[in-house]
């Protein structure tokens, strides 16, 4: 039996055979819309059912690894910052949590709290680009706009706090860059506020829709042993039943107070499906605001005080390793420091979320239809440059 070969987005070459003997192979990108990034999806069709799926990945890599170890650790923010481009404030804290453990150093308390505050709004920025895209990919348009629109809410105090749009660079190790604006929680409080009185888009336009329920429920089941054996984690382990959360189970920042683990809750489903995933990305999202109120409540009633520690003009984390690992919007990331006691480290491995949910999609793929291909891909909520590294 001879294979065609079909290209869409990245074109490749067509191999001449005869009707009715053989599967073809069509390459989904690298340059595709429905791809959020450049990703090639290779899949063995008969007829419309996919019977084998490869993720082919790499276009996007820069050597984000080895470039850790020609920087110090204050360049290394940087860079760190940028591999998941919806999660920039989640990413660069665990650089400093990292060094921060190899020094043994205390972070001030008010610095702990606000960290806590801007990952959650982090994580909601990065969950409503999702919740916004996603129906967009299965023909809605309307969601995307409120997406935006309650984005920029946020996304306008954070770029007050920090100075950026995107790639923040407010972490530094032993706290933060700065203190806060004169009046800026009372600002986040009311973005906050606004954000949730109109999530109600997403719940009742989304989520009550009827065609969106049609092409979700039942489509792309991941099941939960598939989500073990591939290291699959965030919103999208949880769908398949797998109830675990660092924020919860290994508390880092301020997760472990009583106040804010007692507005913390996990949502998990045990569907596995496209609709499952979507549900608890968007119940995730609600509860990340009423994390965000808590954080501010708490913050009201801290004094002022110093937001880091003083550090030396070169900064050299001694000799020795560690690993630490934070729950990013997209699910685990961690980082793995072997230092020899200079100033740059000897080593810096990076696990990344978004690596580990894409390799399930060869487990996920094959015995569904291509119609169903992009709803599939869409809710595993990945970014390239987070695969890519």
């Amino acid at each position: 039996m001879r294979e065609t070969t079909v290209g869409i987005g990245a074109g490749a070459n067509e191999l001449q055979t005869e009707l009715g003997t053989s599967d073809m192979v069509l390459n989904i990108g690298p340059q595709h819309p429905s791809t959020h990034g450049v990703l090639r999806l290779r899949l063995r069709l008969d007829g419309e059912l996919i019977t084998a799926a490869e993720p082919v990945i790499g276009y996007m890599h820069r050597g984000a690894e080895k470039l850790f170890e020609a920087r110090d650790y204050r360049q290394i923010i940087m860079l760190a910052n940028r591999h998941d481009w919806l999660s920039a404030f989640a990413n660069e804290l665990g650089v400093v949590l990292s060094v921060e453990r190899m020094l043994g150093m205390e972070v001030p308390e008010r610095a702990t709290w606000i960290r806590t505050l801007l990952a959650e709004l982090n994580r909601v920025l990065n969950h409503l680009m999702f919740l916004g895209s996603y129906p967009l990919e299965l023909g809605g348009m309307t969601p995307i706009f409120h997406a935006f629109a309650e984005r920029e809410q946020l996304q306008h105090v954070m770029e007050e706090a920090s100075g950026g749009r995107m790639h923040y660079m407010f972490n530094r190790v032993g706290g933060l860059k700065e203190d806060l604006p004169n009046g800026w929680l009372g600002r986040v409080r009311s973005a906050v506020a606004a954000v949730r009185g109109r999530m109600d888009v997403f719940d009742r336009l989304v989520l009550g829709n009827e065609i969106f329920r049609g092409r979700t429920r039942g489509v792309g089941v991941l099941a939960a042993d598939l989500v073990r054996a591939y290291g699959v984690s965030g919103p999208i382990a949880r769908a398949s039943g797998v109830d675990f959360d660092l924020r919860r189970d290994e508390p880092y920042l301020a997760y472990g107070d009583p106040a804010l683990a007692s507005a913390l809750r996990v949502p998990v489903r045990q569907e596995g499906d496209c609709l499952a995933r979507f549900e608890c990305l968007l119940e995730q999202t609600h509860n990340s605001l009423d994390l965000a109120d808590a954080c501010l409540d708490r913050l009201d009633e801290l004094p002022q005080g110093p937001v880091n520690q003083r550090l030396p003009k070169v900064l050299k984390a001694p000799e020795g390793q560690t690993y630490s690992w934070t729950e990013n919007p997209l699910g685990i990331n961690g980082y793995y420091l072997v230092s020899r006691g200079e100033k740059t480290p000897w080593r810096l491995k990076l696990r990344s979320a978004s690596y580990n949910n894409v390799q399930a999609l060869s487990e996920v793929l094959p015995g569904t239809l291509v119609a169903d291909m992009v709803a599939i891909l869409g809710s595993m909520f990945f970014v390239v440059g987070d695969i890519d590294k």
